[in-house]
Order: C-alpha cells, then structure tokens, then sequence
C-alpha cells in the first residue's frame, strides 16, 4: 500500500508539473503584444529533478495569472524596505548636547542652572543631565576622573584653564570650549588656545 501511495504521489506531482510548465507556456505563446515578463516560484512540492525552481513567462495584455502564481509573483516583486537603526550618541556628545543648550545663558556666580551658570556650574550641570554626577568646583572637577592630555581630547570633556584650575569648560570639538566665562557675560564658545591651558579630565 505504501508503495503504491508514494507512486501516486510521485505521478501527482509530475502531471501538476507538467501542468504548470504547460500553463506557462500557453501564456508565452497567446501573443507577445504588450506582453511582460513574470516570474515565478515553483511550489516547493512540484519541484522535481529536472524542473527549474523558476519559470519566467511572458505575460500578455489581458491575460492573468492563477491566484496562487499571482499572489507568489506579486510577493516577489514587492520592494523589502529595511528600517536604518537609530544613530547612537556617545556620552560625550550628550554632555556637549546639554552644555550647547545654555548658550547665552548670563554668568552669575555660583550658580549651577538651568537659567545662569557660573564656569563649574555649567560643567557640573551639563554632566547632571547626562545622568553623570560630578564635583561641584572647577578644582575638585579637574582633579577627579581620568586625566586626557590635550591632543586626546574629545567632545564632553572638562577642560581647567589658568594656574590653580580656576576656570573650567566643557570641550566641543574642533579646538572649541563652551564654557561661562566670567560676571557680565554669558555661555558662549571660545578657542581651547584663548586661555592658558590647565588640563582636561573625562567621567566617562
């Protein structure tokens, strides 16, 4: 019985074949006006020694493909679209993110935000919103963390200027600082080279 079944199976999936290869050719030859390529999966049961796992045929105008052949070749045709991942932003550019936010911010000192800012407040502020928490003066600030010399700096880090450390920036990139200078300004950039440089630390 079982020999018999898989012949029966086998002879099913032939003359199905057959069927389908025969299908298509009658499109191909029912005329070639206005007639465009389709191409379509073979079903995985009727693909058999021999028999293409595709088959491309000429569509004529007017002619339409079996639901099944149609859906598969419309699926075929359909653009995948792929979502691009979210960029990722560093810590750094955060800090930075945060700092930039206060330009023209006024200066009064001891301030520590989020309307005025004195030059440890800004940094100390800037790092409180990057979910970082910081000493609180510009020479506690310098002398935490780890140390980067001048030529690594990067975006985020706290730049000391002047003997002593007493003034500190938050590093922007490109040889800039943002920073709150002094009574009567307010948050703006500066050149890292505007000021004698001190040293520079990093908290994350």
């Amino acid at each position: 019985m079982g020999a018999h079944s898989i012949k029966a199976n086998s002879t099913g999936r032939r003359v199905a074949t057959a069927g389908l290869l025969a299908a298509g050719a009658a499109i191909a030859g029912a005329g070639t006006a206005a007639a465009a390529p389709v191409t379509v999966d073979v079903p995985v049961e009727l693909r058999l020694p021999g028999v293409p796992a595709q088959v491309t045929v000429d569509l004529p105008e007017g002619i339409a493909l079996p639901a099944g052949l149609a859906q598969a070749a419309a699926a075929q045709a359909a653009p995948v679209e792929f979502a691009a991942p979210a960029p990722q932003i560093s810590t750094g550019q955060r800090i930075l993110d945060a700092a930039s936010t206060r330009v023209g911010s006024p200066y009064v000192w001891g301030a520590t935000g989020p309307n005025s800012f004195d030059c440890s407040g800004l940094t100390s502020w800037a790092y409180k919103e990057a979910g970082i928490s910081i000493p609180r003066t510009s020479q506690a600030q310098i002398g935490g963390g780890t140390q980067v010399s001048k030529a690594d700096l990067q975006p985020g880090d706290i730049v000391a200027f002047y003997s002593g450390a007493s003034h500190v920036g938050i590093y922007a990139g490109n040889g800039q600082v943002v920073h709150a200078p002094y009574s009567g300004t307010s948050v703006s950039y500066a050149p890292v080279d505007s000021m004698p440089f001190y040293g520079a630390t990093r908290y994350y």
